[in-house]
């Protein structure tokens, strides 16, 4: 039954963006973090910090950072994932085992540790019927994000999460159907036949045909290049990113 209980809520996974009034008590907080902490992770390392915010005036200030979106000062908790190999290697050093870590390859592995641990985040949270959304934007503001949060070297902002109680229940979102993602033994190349059949529904759903309404474009992957994640912006954030991760340390060459 338990099982049953979890995939149900995996299914009904649903992004809130509007919440009520309502607190989230401590203790509720505390077990959705415990058990976000249960999360597999590389060596037993746990390579993340989470940073709560609650305050309000440190919410609205925040604001200007994820672009204003108005889940940040609703929302009664907002967590802040960073992949953190900077505890760790302090423990090493302590122990006189050197530093190992401030390198691209502890990026990534602090980066895999981080976001299981935010998953699980969502999931526990959902389970005890709370709403979640995650928030791109974190990496768009990661510099200004590290003075905020007054990251040291060896710590990167990777995500947020706002955390509350729903005040709306939106339709799920649509997802590929599983032949489109699931490879069998060896990657299958797609044909333009697959693409057209594994798009489809989303580029003929009635969301669709507003978004192109809306824009004023002929088709939906337009909507993502020319508006949402044009390329202009992809390298520009890239370069600010990258400047940032030597900024922070991983990106050592010795």
């Amino acid at each position: 039954m338990e099982n049953a209980s979890v995939i149900d809520c995996l299914l009904k996974h649903k992004s809130i963006r509007k919440y009520t009034a309502d607190p989230v008590p401590e203790s509720v907080l505390h077990q959705v973090l415990e058990a976000g902490t249960r999360a597999a992770t590389t060596g037993n390392m746990q390579l993340y910090s989470v940073i709560v915010t609650k305050d309000p005036a440190r919410k609205k200030a925040l604001a200007p950072l994820h672009f204003n979106q108005p889940m940040i000062t609703e929302a009664p908790v907002v967590l802040t994932f960073t992949a953190d190999v900077n505890r760790f290697q302090q423990w090493c050093e302590q122990r006189e085992a050197g530093r190992a870590y401030d390198n691209l390859l502890w990026y990534v592995c602090a980066t895999l540790d981080c976001m299981l641990m935010a998953q699980n985040t969502v999931v526990a949270a959902e389970a005890l019927g709370l709403g979640t959304c995650f928030l791109g934007t974190t990496l768009y503001t990661a510099k200004e994000q590290c003075a905020f949060f007054e990251l040291p070297a060896g710590v990167m902002p990777l995500t947020t999460l706002t955390l509350g109680y729903p005040a709306e229940q939106p339709e799920a979102t649509d997802r590929l159907p599983l032949e489109g993602i699931v490879h069998s033994e060896r990657y299958t190349p797609y044909t333009p036949q697959a693409i057209d059949r594994l798009f489809g529904p989303k580029e003929s759903s009635e969301l669709t045909r507003r978004l192109l309404e809306e824009n004023g474009l002929p088709n939906l992957a337009q909507i993502f290049t020319l508006r949402r994640y044009p390329l202009a912006d992809n390298l520009t954030f890239s370069q600010h990113y990258l400047e940032l991760l030597k900024t922070q340390g991983f990106l050592d060459k010795k």
